[in-house]
C-alpha cells in the first residue's frame, strides 16, 4: 500500500478491527502461536502504549477461531487445526477510579457482565471471583472446551493506590478473590494470559497461582510488543521515505533522525532494540516528530514512588544493577528502579551474562524529553516553562553561533536566579559543594534546552562530567568545585577527554568551568578551541 494511502493504528487496539479495516499491522503471530503452545499460563509486562492490549485482542480472535483474519500472516504456515474455544477477555483499566474496595468489586462485576450474559450467573455468585469461577465452569460444560481467560491491565486498579498502604491492602485482598479461581479451574483452562506494566508478586496478587509463567524478560518473546529494527527498515520503508520527503532529508537521515527519538527498548538480556510503536505510528499518521509517548502525562504512582525512595534523578542515564533488583515484584521494592523500568523510563541497554548485570539506561530522545519536561520538574519543583522560555532561546542560539561568552553570561545570570522550591532549598544547601549537583544541573538544563547531553561519560582515562553535541559542535566541560577553571581544561587535556569527538565531523570545544559555592552559579571559566 502507498504511503499517502497507509492507514495506521493510532489509538485502535483491536486486532479484529485493524484487520478488517485495512490498518497497517506488524506481524508478530509467530510469537503469538509459539507463545501458546509452551505454557498454560502467562504473563507479560511492557510500559503504557507498547501494544500489550492489542496482543492480547490478537490472542481472542486467535481462540475464536478467526481463521479469515490471519490470512496472509505468518501463523497461517503454523497453525493447522484452528479449534474455537470459550473465550473470558477482561480489560481491567476500566476498573480504574475505584474510590473503595467495595467500588472494585462493583467494578469487576460490572466487567464480567458481557460474559454472563453469555454464560449466565448463578444467585449465590456475589463476588468477582465466585462470579469468575462460575463462568469458567459453565463455559467449560456448556461448550465441551477448555476456556481460554485473558486479563489485560490486571494492575490498572492497584497501581492508583500504590502509595497508599491501607487502599492497596483491601484492593490487594478484592484481587487475590478474583484471581483464585484460575489455579482452581486449572483443568478446564486452555491457556490465561495476564498483562499490565507492574508486576506484583503472585503471592500477594495471584495467590494460589504457582505455575505462572513470566515472559517478560525471555529472549524468546523480547519482540512481542514493539517494533523491532527489521520491522522498522523493512516494513516501514515506505512510510520512512514519506517522511523524508516531508522533512527534506534523505530516507537514510530520516532512518537516524527516528532512531534516536523512538528507538532504543530492550526487554530481555539478548533483545533486539525496539522502537515505541505508539510514537512511531503516531509519527506517521501527523507527518511529524515529536513527543507522543507523553500526551496523558507522568503517571502519578511514579512521581509519589520515586519522592518517598527519594530517588538519585541523576543516575538514570547509566545504572548497573542485577533483574532481581529492576524486576522484583512491586511490593518488595526499596527503590524506584523497578517501576522507572516496568513504566519505560529506563530500559536495558546491555548486560554481562557473566556476571548476570545489565546495565539500564534511559531509552530514547522521546523518553528523555519526557522525563525533563515532566517527571523532573514534578519530582523537585523546578518549572520547565521557566527554564525554556526565560533562558533557552538565547542560551541555544549563543551555542550554536559559538558565542561561549554570552552563552556563559546567560548561564551565570539563570543559575543565580532559579527559585527553587523550599523542600528542594534544602538539597541545594546541603550537595551545592559537590561537583555532582552541577553536573546533575548542566544535564536537565541543557536536555530541557531539547539538546543531547551526557553526563560521568566514561573514557579510556576517566569520566567526562560533561558532553553537549550540537549539529556542527561538541562541547566538552570539566566541572571544578573545589580547583581552578584551568585545572579543569587541564583535566580535560591530559586525560584526553576530548579525542573520542575528535573523528566524528564536528569542531570540539573544550570548556573548564570553576562553580562560586557562595552564589551558587558558574565563578569562572576557560575555552579552547574555538
Amino acid at each position: 500500500m502507498e504511503p499517502a494511502n497507509r492507514r495506521y493504528p493510532v489509538g485502535i487496539q483491536t486486532f479484529e478491527r485493524i484487520r478488517e479495516e485495512n490498518y497497517l499491522y506488524i506481524d508478530k503471530t509467530d510469537l503469538v502461536w509459539k507463545m501458546t503452545k509452551e505454557s498454560p499460563f502467562v504473563f507479560l509486562s511492557r510500559p503504557r502504549r507498547f501494544g500489550k492490549s492489542l496482543l492480547t485482542t490478537t490472542l481472542d480472535s486467535y481462540f475464536k477461531g478467526q481463521k479469515e483474519l490471519f490470512e496472509g500472516l505468518k501463523i497461517m504456515e503454523l497453525e493447522k487445526e484452528w479449534e474455537r474455544y470459550p473465550v473470558i477477555h477482561i480489560d481491567l483499566s476500566e476498573a480504574k477510579g475505584c474510590e473503595s474496595a467495595s467500588d472494585l468489586r462493583d467494578a469487576l462485576l460490572l466487567l464480567l457482565k458481557p460474559e454472563t450474559a453469555v454464560y449466565g450467573r448463578d444467585d449465590d455468585e456475589k463476588y468477582p471471583g465466585s462470579v469468575l469461577r462460575g463462568l469458567i465452569r459453565r463455559a467449560y460444560e456448556k461448550t465441551g472446551k477448555q476456556v481460554v481467560v485473558l486479563i489485560d491491565e490486571y494492575d490498572a486498579p492497584l497501581l492508583e493506590v500504590l502509595h497508599e498502604d491501607d487502599r492497596l491492602a483491601d484492593f490487594r485482598r478484592v484481587m487475590q478473590e478474583f484471581y483464585q479461581p484460575l489455579k482452581a479451574n486449572e483443568a478446564k483452562i486452555r491457556f490465561c494470559f495476564i498483562t499490565g506494566i507492574t508486576k506484583f508478586s503472585q503471592l500477594s496478587i495471584f495467590s494460589t497461582i504457582n505455575n505462572l509463567t513470566n515472559i517478560s524478560m525471555d529472549d524468546k518473546y523480547a519482540a512481542i510488543c514493539g517494533i523491532t529494527e527489521d520491522e522498522f527498515a523493512n516494513d516501514m520503508a515506505p512510510d520512512i521515505e514519506m517522511l523524508a520527503k516531508e522533512y527534506e532529508c534523505t530516507p537514510d537521515e530520516m532512518r537516524a533522525k527516528l532512531k534516536l527519538q523512538y528507538d532504543g527498548y530492550r526487554f530481555a538480556g539478548k533483545s533486539p532494540d525496539i522502537y515505541n510503536p505508539f510514537s512511531l505510528l503516531k509519527c506517521f499518521n501527523q507527518r511529524k516528530i515529536a513527543n507522543y509517548w507523553f500526551e496523558s502525562g507522568t503517571p502519578t504512582f511514579l512521581i509519589r514512588q520515586m519522592q518517598q525512595f527519594r530517588t538519585d534523578i541523576t543516575t538514570m542515564e547509566s545504572i548497573e544493577a542485577s533483574a532481581t533488583s529492576f524486576d522484583c515484584p512491586t511490593e518488595a521494592m526499596t527503590t524506584a528502579l523497578p517501576l522507572l523500568y516496568q513504566s519505560g523510563y529506563i530500559t536495558i541497554k546491555d548486560y554481562d551474562r557473566e556476571a548476570d548485570s545489565y546495565i539500564l539506561s534511559i531509552p530514547n530522545k522521546e523518553v528523555l524529553t519526557g522525563f525533563v519536561y515532566g517527571l523532573v520538574p514534578t519530582y523537585i519543583g523546578l518549572d520547565s516553562g521557566m527554564v525554556r522560555d526565560g533562558f533557552a532561546i538565547k542560551f541555544w542560539r549563543f551555542m550554536k553561533k559559538g558565542d561561549v561568552d554570552n552563552a556563559m553570561a546567560e548561564l551565570k545570570s539563570f543559575l543565580a536566579g532559579i527559585p527553587y522550591v523550599e523542600g528542594f532549598k534544602k538539597k541545594l544547601e546541603s550537595v551545592s559543594n559537590y561537583e555532582g549537583f552541577y553536573e546533575y544541573t548542566f544535564w536537565l538544563i541543557f536536555n530541557m534546552l531539547n539538546f543531547y547531553a551526557r553526563t560521568q561519560v566514561k573514557c579510556a582515562q576517566g569520566r567526562i562530567d560533561v558532553v553537549l553535541q550540537m549539529p556542527d559542535v561538541t562541547y566538552v566541560f570539566e566541572l571544578k568545585v573545589n580547583g581552578t577553571a584551568q585545572e579543569a581544561l587541564n583535566q580535560i587535556n591530559s586525560k584526553n577527554y576530548a579525542l573520542p569527538y575528535e573523528t566524528e565531523g564536528r569542531k570540539v570545544v573544550k570548556i573548564g568551568v570553576q562553580f562560586d559555592r557562595d552564589t551558587m552559579t558558574v565563578g569562572d571559566y576557560v575555552v579552547e578551541g574555538l
